[in-house]
C-alpha cells in the first residue's frame, strides 16, 4: 500500500519535562522498533506558562481544551516563566541530549527559547531574530560539543532573516514551514541553498478531539490522512510529533502509528535521509509565506 512511501520523523522537544521523561521514552520505542527520527531540540529556558499570552489568538483556546494541556504538560511545567523561574533545558537536561546522539539518532537545533521565538519571530528585526538565532547555535553547541546541521523552527514560526541566517550559517536543510514538496526559499539576496523540508503530515495534537478522534483512534486517523496524502505511494512525508505528548501520554497510540506505516511497507527515517532524497529529484524555488493550518491556532510559515 505504501512501500514507496519515505517518512521522515521530526521530533520536536519543547520543554525540561519533555526532554526528560519523553525523549528517553521516544528513544526506547525507536530503538525497540528498528526505526529511526531526527530530534530538535530547544537548548534554552522553557517559559511554557507564558504561552498562555496567547489565550486571545484564533483557536487557541478551543486547541487548549482539545489536547487537554494541562495533563500532557503538568502543572509545574505550565507555570514555568510565569510563577516559576524558566529552568534552562541544556543546562539541566543536556545529559540526556546527548544521550539521543551517543544512540546514534540525528539532533539539531529547535530554538532557544521556544515561547519567545514562537510569539515574537514573524514580526522581529533583523537584530533579534540573529540574537535568538545565535542564542541557540551557542547553547546547542554548548550541549553536544558541534553545531547543528539543521533547524526546525518553534511553532513554524520564521521570517526572512530567520531563512538568511540558515543560509549564512551554512545548514544543509531545515524543517521551518508546512505543506507542500521540499523546495529553497527565496529570499532578498537571491534563492538560499538551505532547502526547506515541510511537515507535510499533521500532527496529534492538531486532530485530537475532532470528529470524534480521541487517544484511542488517532492512530487510525493519522494513517488514513498519511495514506491520503499520499495515494500513489511515490512522494516523501514528514510527521512532527512532540517529546510531551507522544513521548509521553500518547506513546501507545504513536506506537500504533508505527505499526501501521510499517505493516503498510512505509519506511521510516531521520530528516537528514528525506534531505538526501529530495536532493535526488529537481527541487523547486518558492517564497514563504504564512497561512492557517487547520487544528492549529495562529499563522504559520508555508
Amino acid at each position: 500500500m505504501l512501500e514507496h512511501t519515505r517518512i521522515g520523523l521530526k521530533v520536536d522537544v519543547d520543554t525540561l519535562r519533555g526532554t526528560r521523561e519523553g525523549v528517553p521514552r521516544l528513544m526506547a520505542l525507536l530503538g525497540r522498533l528498528g526505526m529511526d527520527a531526527t530530534f530538535y531540540f530547544s537548548v534554552g529556558p522553557d517559559n511554557t506558562g507564558r504561552a498562555m499570552r496567547r489565550v486571545f489568538r484564533k483557536g487557541f483556546a478551543q486547541k487548549v481544551a482539545r489536547t487537554s494541556v494541562l495533563k500532557h504538560y503538568g502543572l509545574k511545567t505550565l507555570l514555568y516563566g510565569v510563577l516559576l523561574p524558566g529552568p534552562d533545558i541544556g543546562r539541566l537536561a543536556g545529559g540526556v541530549m546527548r544521550s539521543v546522539h551517543d544512540a546514534g539518532f540525528e539532533v539539531g537545533l529547535h530554538t532557544y527559547d521556544h515561547v519567545r521565538w514562537q510569539d515574537y519571530v514573524a514580526g522581529a528585526t533583523a537584530a533579534w531574530t540573529r540574537a535568538e538565532f545565535e542564542r541557540g547555535l551557542t547553547a546547542f553547541e554548548r550541549v553536544f560539543g558541534f553545531a547543528p546541521q539543521s533547524h526546525a523552527a518553534a511553532g513554524w514560526q520564521i521570517n526572512a532573516h530567520g531563512l538568511e541566517l540558515e543560509r549564512e550559517y551554512g545548514l544543509r536543510y531545515a524543517s521551518d514551514t508546512r505543506g507542500g514538496a521540499p523546495f529553497f526559499p527565496v529570499l532578498a539576496q537571491g534563492i538560499s541553498t538551505c532547502p526547506q523540508l515541510p511537515t507535510t503530515l499533521p500532527t496529534f495534537d492538531e486532530i485530537l478531539g475532532l470528529d470524534g478522534v480521541d487517544e484511542s483512534s488517532i492512530a487510525d486517523a493519522v494513517f488514513r490522512l498519511s495514506a491520503a496524502a499520499d495515494p500513489l505511494g511515490e512522494t516523501l512525508q514528514v510527521f512532527t510529533l512532540h517529546a510531551e505528548l507522544e513521548g509521553m501520554r500518547l506513546l501507545d497510540a504513536f506506537e500504533s502509528l508505527l505499526l501501521k506505516w510499517r505493516e503498510s511497507g512505509a519506511s521510516i527515517m531521520r530528516m537528514a535521509k528525506i534531505h538526501e532524497l529530495a536532493m535526488r529529484r529537481p527541487v523547486p524555488a518558492r517564497a514563504v509565506g504564512l497561512g492557517e493550518v487547520a487544528g492549529r491556532s495562529g499563522l504559520l510559515a508555508t
